[in-house]
């Protein structure tokens, strides 16, 4: 009888009456790697057979059959995003499996998952009255997890990329227009968190990185700051970690006003700091509270929502600033590339698709500045 090879299999049946399939992976370690299963009749083990030997064909992995959707997001939170991304995706994403993928498609075995369950899923959460942006995104750590397992050999195909994803219509932008924009640093003078909004109005940056500035990324001689860290709340506690894409590493250019009203704060710090004594928790922080220590973005944001109503001011988000100084820069002539280096996007297409219509808005004067010096 001949030898048989590498991906093949075999039938037998024990003398308990059990049917015996036993497929042959190669060689691994110096060793004959073997696996068998069994079944209670000659086609049940057929099929397994035949099942394994496919699989193996495809490259997949043979224990992947026996592993379950749960064992395979456990495997991918523990194994490439832990350490790879942030503390905060992490956790993100370990709250969206624990939340929502584990309790629906936990048991289910790997290799058997198929798009119509994960359809189930995705309407299911609609359904249940969650959002389409978060139904979105609950979809789109499912789609990375797979494409983990099929990298890794556990499954043939990404099912999570053959379901219909619900639609979500980008916010319309309206931020402050120059008008407001003036209005609104008028209402914040003499604040004592004056600089931390003028940084966020006349710069774009984002509410984390203006509360992960420390002194020393502050050069007064040269009116710039440099973007390094962000802060952000992990396990309850801050953190400075690194911001999340190369682009967000950035050397900023400082408007007079901001280098004025920072001199000031750092003048008001000091103040604090002599009141408190050995209370004050030397952070090195710009943005601090009044005890020197990481400052709660829920303040920035309560205290700005009182300076937009005592002010008469249209209640915005505090993002809502950063897309203000997109649109001011943009209505000043600002070349797109120095918008997109400023607000720290990672692609010019991303600065043009998010402000279409203000480059077009922008465009349009230059066409009517042009037809002005056409006609004298």
């Amino acid at each position: 009888m001949a030898k048989r090879g590498s991906g093949e299999g075999s039938i037998y049946k024990r003398s308990d009456d059990r049917w015996v399939g036993v497929v042959d992976l190669g060689w691994l370690d110096g060793k004959r790697n073997r696996k068998s299963m069994y079944a209670k009749t000659r086609k049940e083990v057929q099929e397994k057979l035949n099942t394994a030997l496919t699989s193996h064909r495809k490259g997949l992995s043979f224990q992947s059959d026996k592993l379950t959707v749960r064992e395979s997001l456990s495997d991918w939170l523990r194994e490439s995003v832990k350490p790879a991304l942030r503390p905060r995706t992490y956790q993100s994403y370990a709250e969206i499996v624990r939340l929502h993928l584990e309790p629906s498609l936990g048991r289910i075995r790997l290799s058997r998952l198929t798009p119509r369950d994960v359809q189930k899923l995705i309407n299911a959460k609609l359904n249940g009255g969650l959002s389409p942006r978060r139904v979105q995104y609950i979809h789109a750590v499912l789609r990375r997890a797979l494409g983990q397992a099929e990298k890794w050999g556990f499954i043939a195909r990404n099912v999570a990329k053959l379901v219909d994803i619900p639609k979500v219509e980008q916010p319309e932008i309206n931020p402050f227009d120059p008008s407001e924009a003036r209005l609104f640093v008028k209402a914040i003078a003499g604040e004592r968190l004056e600089a931390l909004y003028l940084l966020a109005i006349a710069t774009g940056l984002r509410q984390a990185e203006i509360l992960g500035l420390s002194w020393e990324d502050i050069d007064f001689g040269k009116s710039q700051c440099a973007v390094r860290k962000t802060l952000q709340r992990i396990d309850g506690e801050f953190r400075l970690v690194e911001p999340k894409t190369t682009r967000s590493r950035r050397i900023i250019a400082l408007p007079d006003i901001v280098i004025s009203s920072l001199r000031e704060h750092k003048g008001r710090q000091v103040g604090e700091m002599l009141v408190v004594g050995d209370k004050w928790e030397n952070s090195g922080l710009v943005f601090t509270d009044l005890y020197g220590r990481p400052l709660s973005d829920r303040v920035v944001r309560d205290r700005f929502y009182r300076i937009l109503e005592s002010a008469g001011l249209r209640r915005q988000r505090f993002h809502d600033l950063r897309h203000a100084c997109a649109s001011l820069m943009i209505s000043q002539g600002v070349p797109s590339r120095e918008v997109m280096e400023t607000l720290g996007h990672s692609t010019i297409a991303m600065t043009l698709n998010r402000y279409a219509h203000i480059f077009q808005e922008a465009r349009r004067e230059t066409a009517n500045k042009m037809g002005k010096v056409l006609t004298g």
